[in-house]
This record gives C-alpha cells, structure tokens and sequence, in this order.
C-alpha cells in the first residue's frame, strides 16, 4: 500500500474541507466502482455544472476521486486506496502511548 506523507494529507484533507465536495466525495463511495457520470451527481446533488465541474477537479488533484472515459462521458469514482491510506495515515501512531486495540490491522489488506 502507498504510503502519504504530510503534505498530500493536508492536500486531500483540504479537499474534504468544503460542504459540496464532501458531498460529492461520499456520494461517489454510495455509488461504488461503477462511479457516477457529472450529470447524475449534479442532479443528486442539486449542483449547477460549473460549480460541481470545480469541485469535481479539486477531489481529483488531491487523489480522492477518478475520472475514467466511457465513450464521450466521463465517470467518476472515489478512490477507495487513496482514501484508505489517508486513514491509515490518521491512525498511524493510535495510542501510541497506551495499549488499545484500535490501530489499523496490519494483516487486513
């Protein structure tokens, strides 16, 4: 798994930081691999195009979201790995300083 340095964490937590792109962003994970088109998610949403074209480019440039061509649209999908190695990243040092039992699990991958 891909590791996330400081920088890239604050990049994608920046990302989330905004009402409609945290949105978006959890519609896509209701939406699953199969990703939604722009169209839908603004219709969900209630998003003008120009509004959700912008935050749909920040989710990409911070790695949380997908776009992949489907003949003349595009589908976009969250991205599931990049999400959970920000967690990861989150949780990385849990009660360091105590024993717990919620750090992640290494075996689970």
């Amino acid at each position: 798994m891909a590791t996330l340095d400081s920088k890239l964490a604050v990049k994608a937590l920046a990302a989330l930081a905004n009402e409609n792109r945290l949105a978006v962003f959890r519609l896509l994970v209701t939406a699953g691999r199969s990703g939604m088109s722009p169209g839908t998610i603004a219709e969900k949403l209630g998003l003008a195009a120009p509004t959700l074209s912008f935050h749909l480019k920040e989710l990409a440039n911070a790695g949380l979201i997908e776009g992949k061509s489907q003949g003349r649209f595009i589908i976009y999908c969250a991205s599931y790995d990049r999400m959970q190695t920000l967690m990861d990243f989150l949780m990385e040092n849990c009660c360091a300083a105590e024993q717990c039992n919620c750090a992640p699990n290494e075996t689970e991958a």
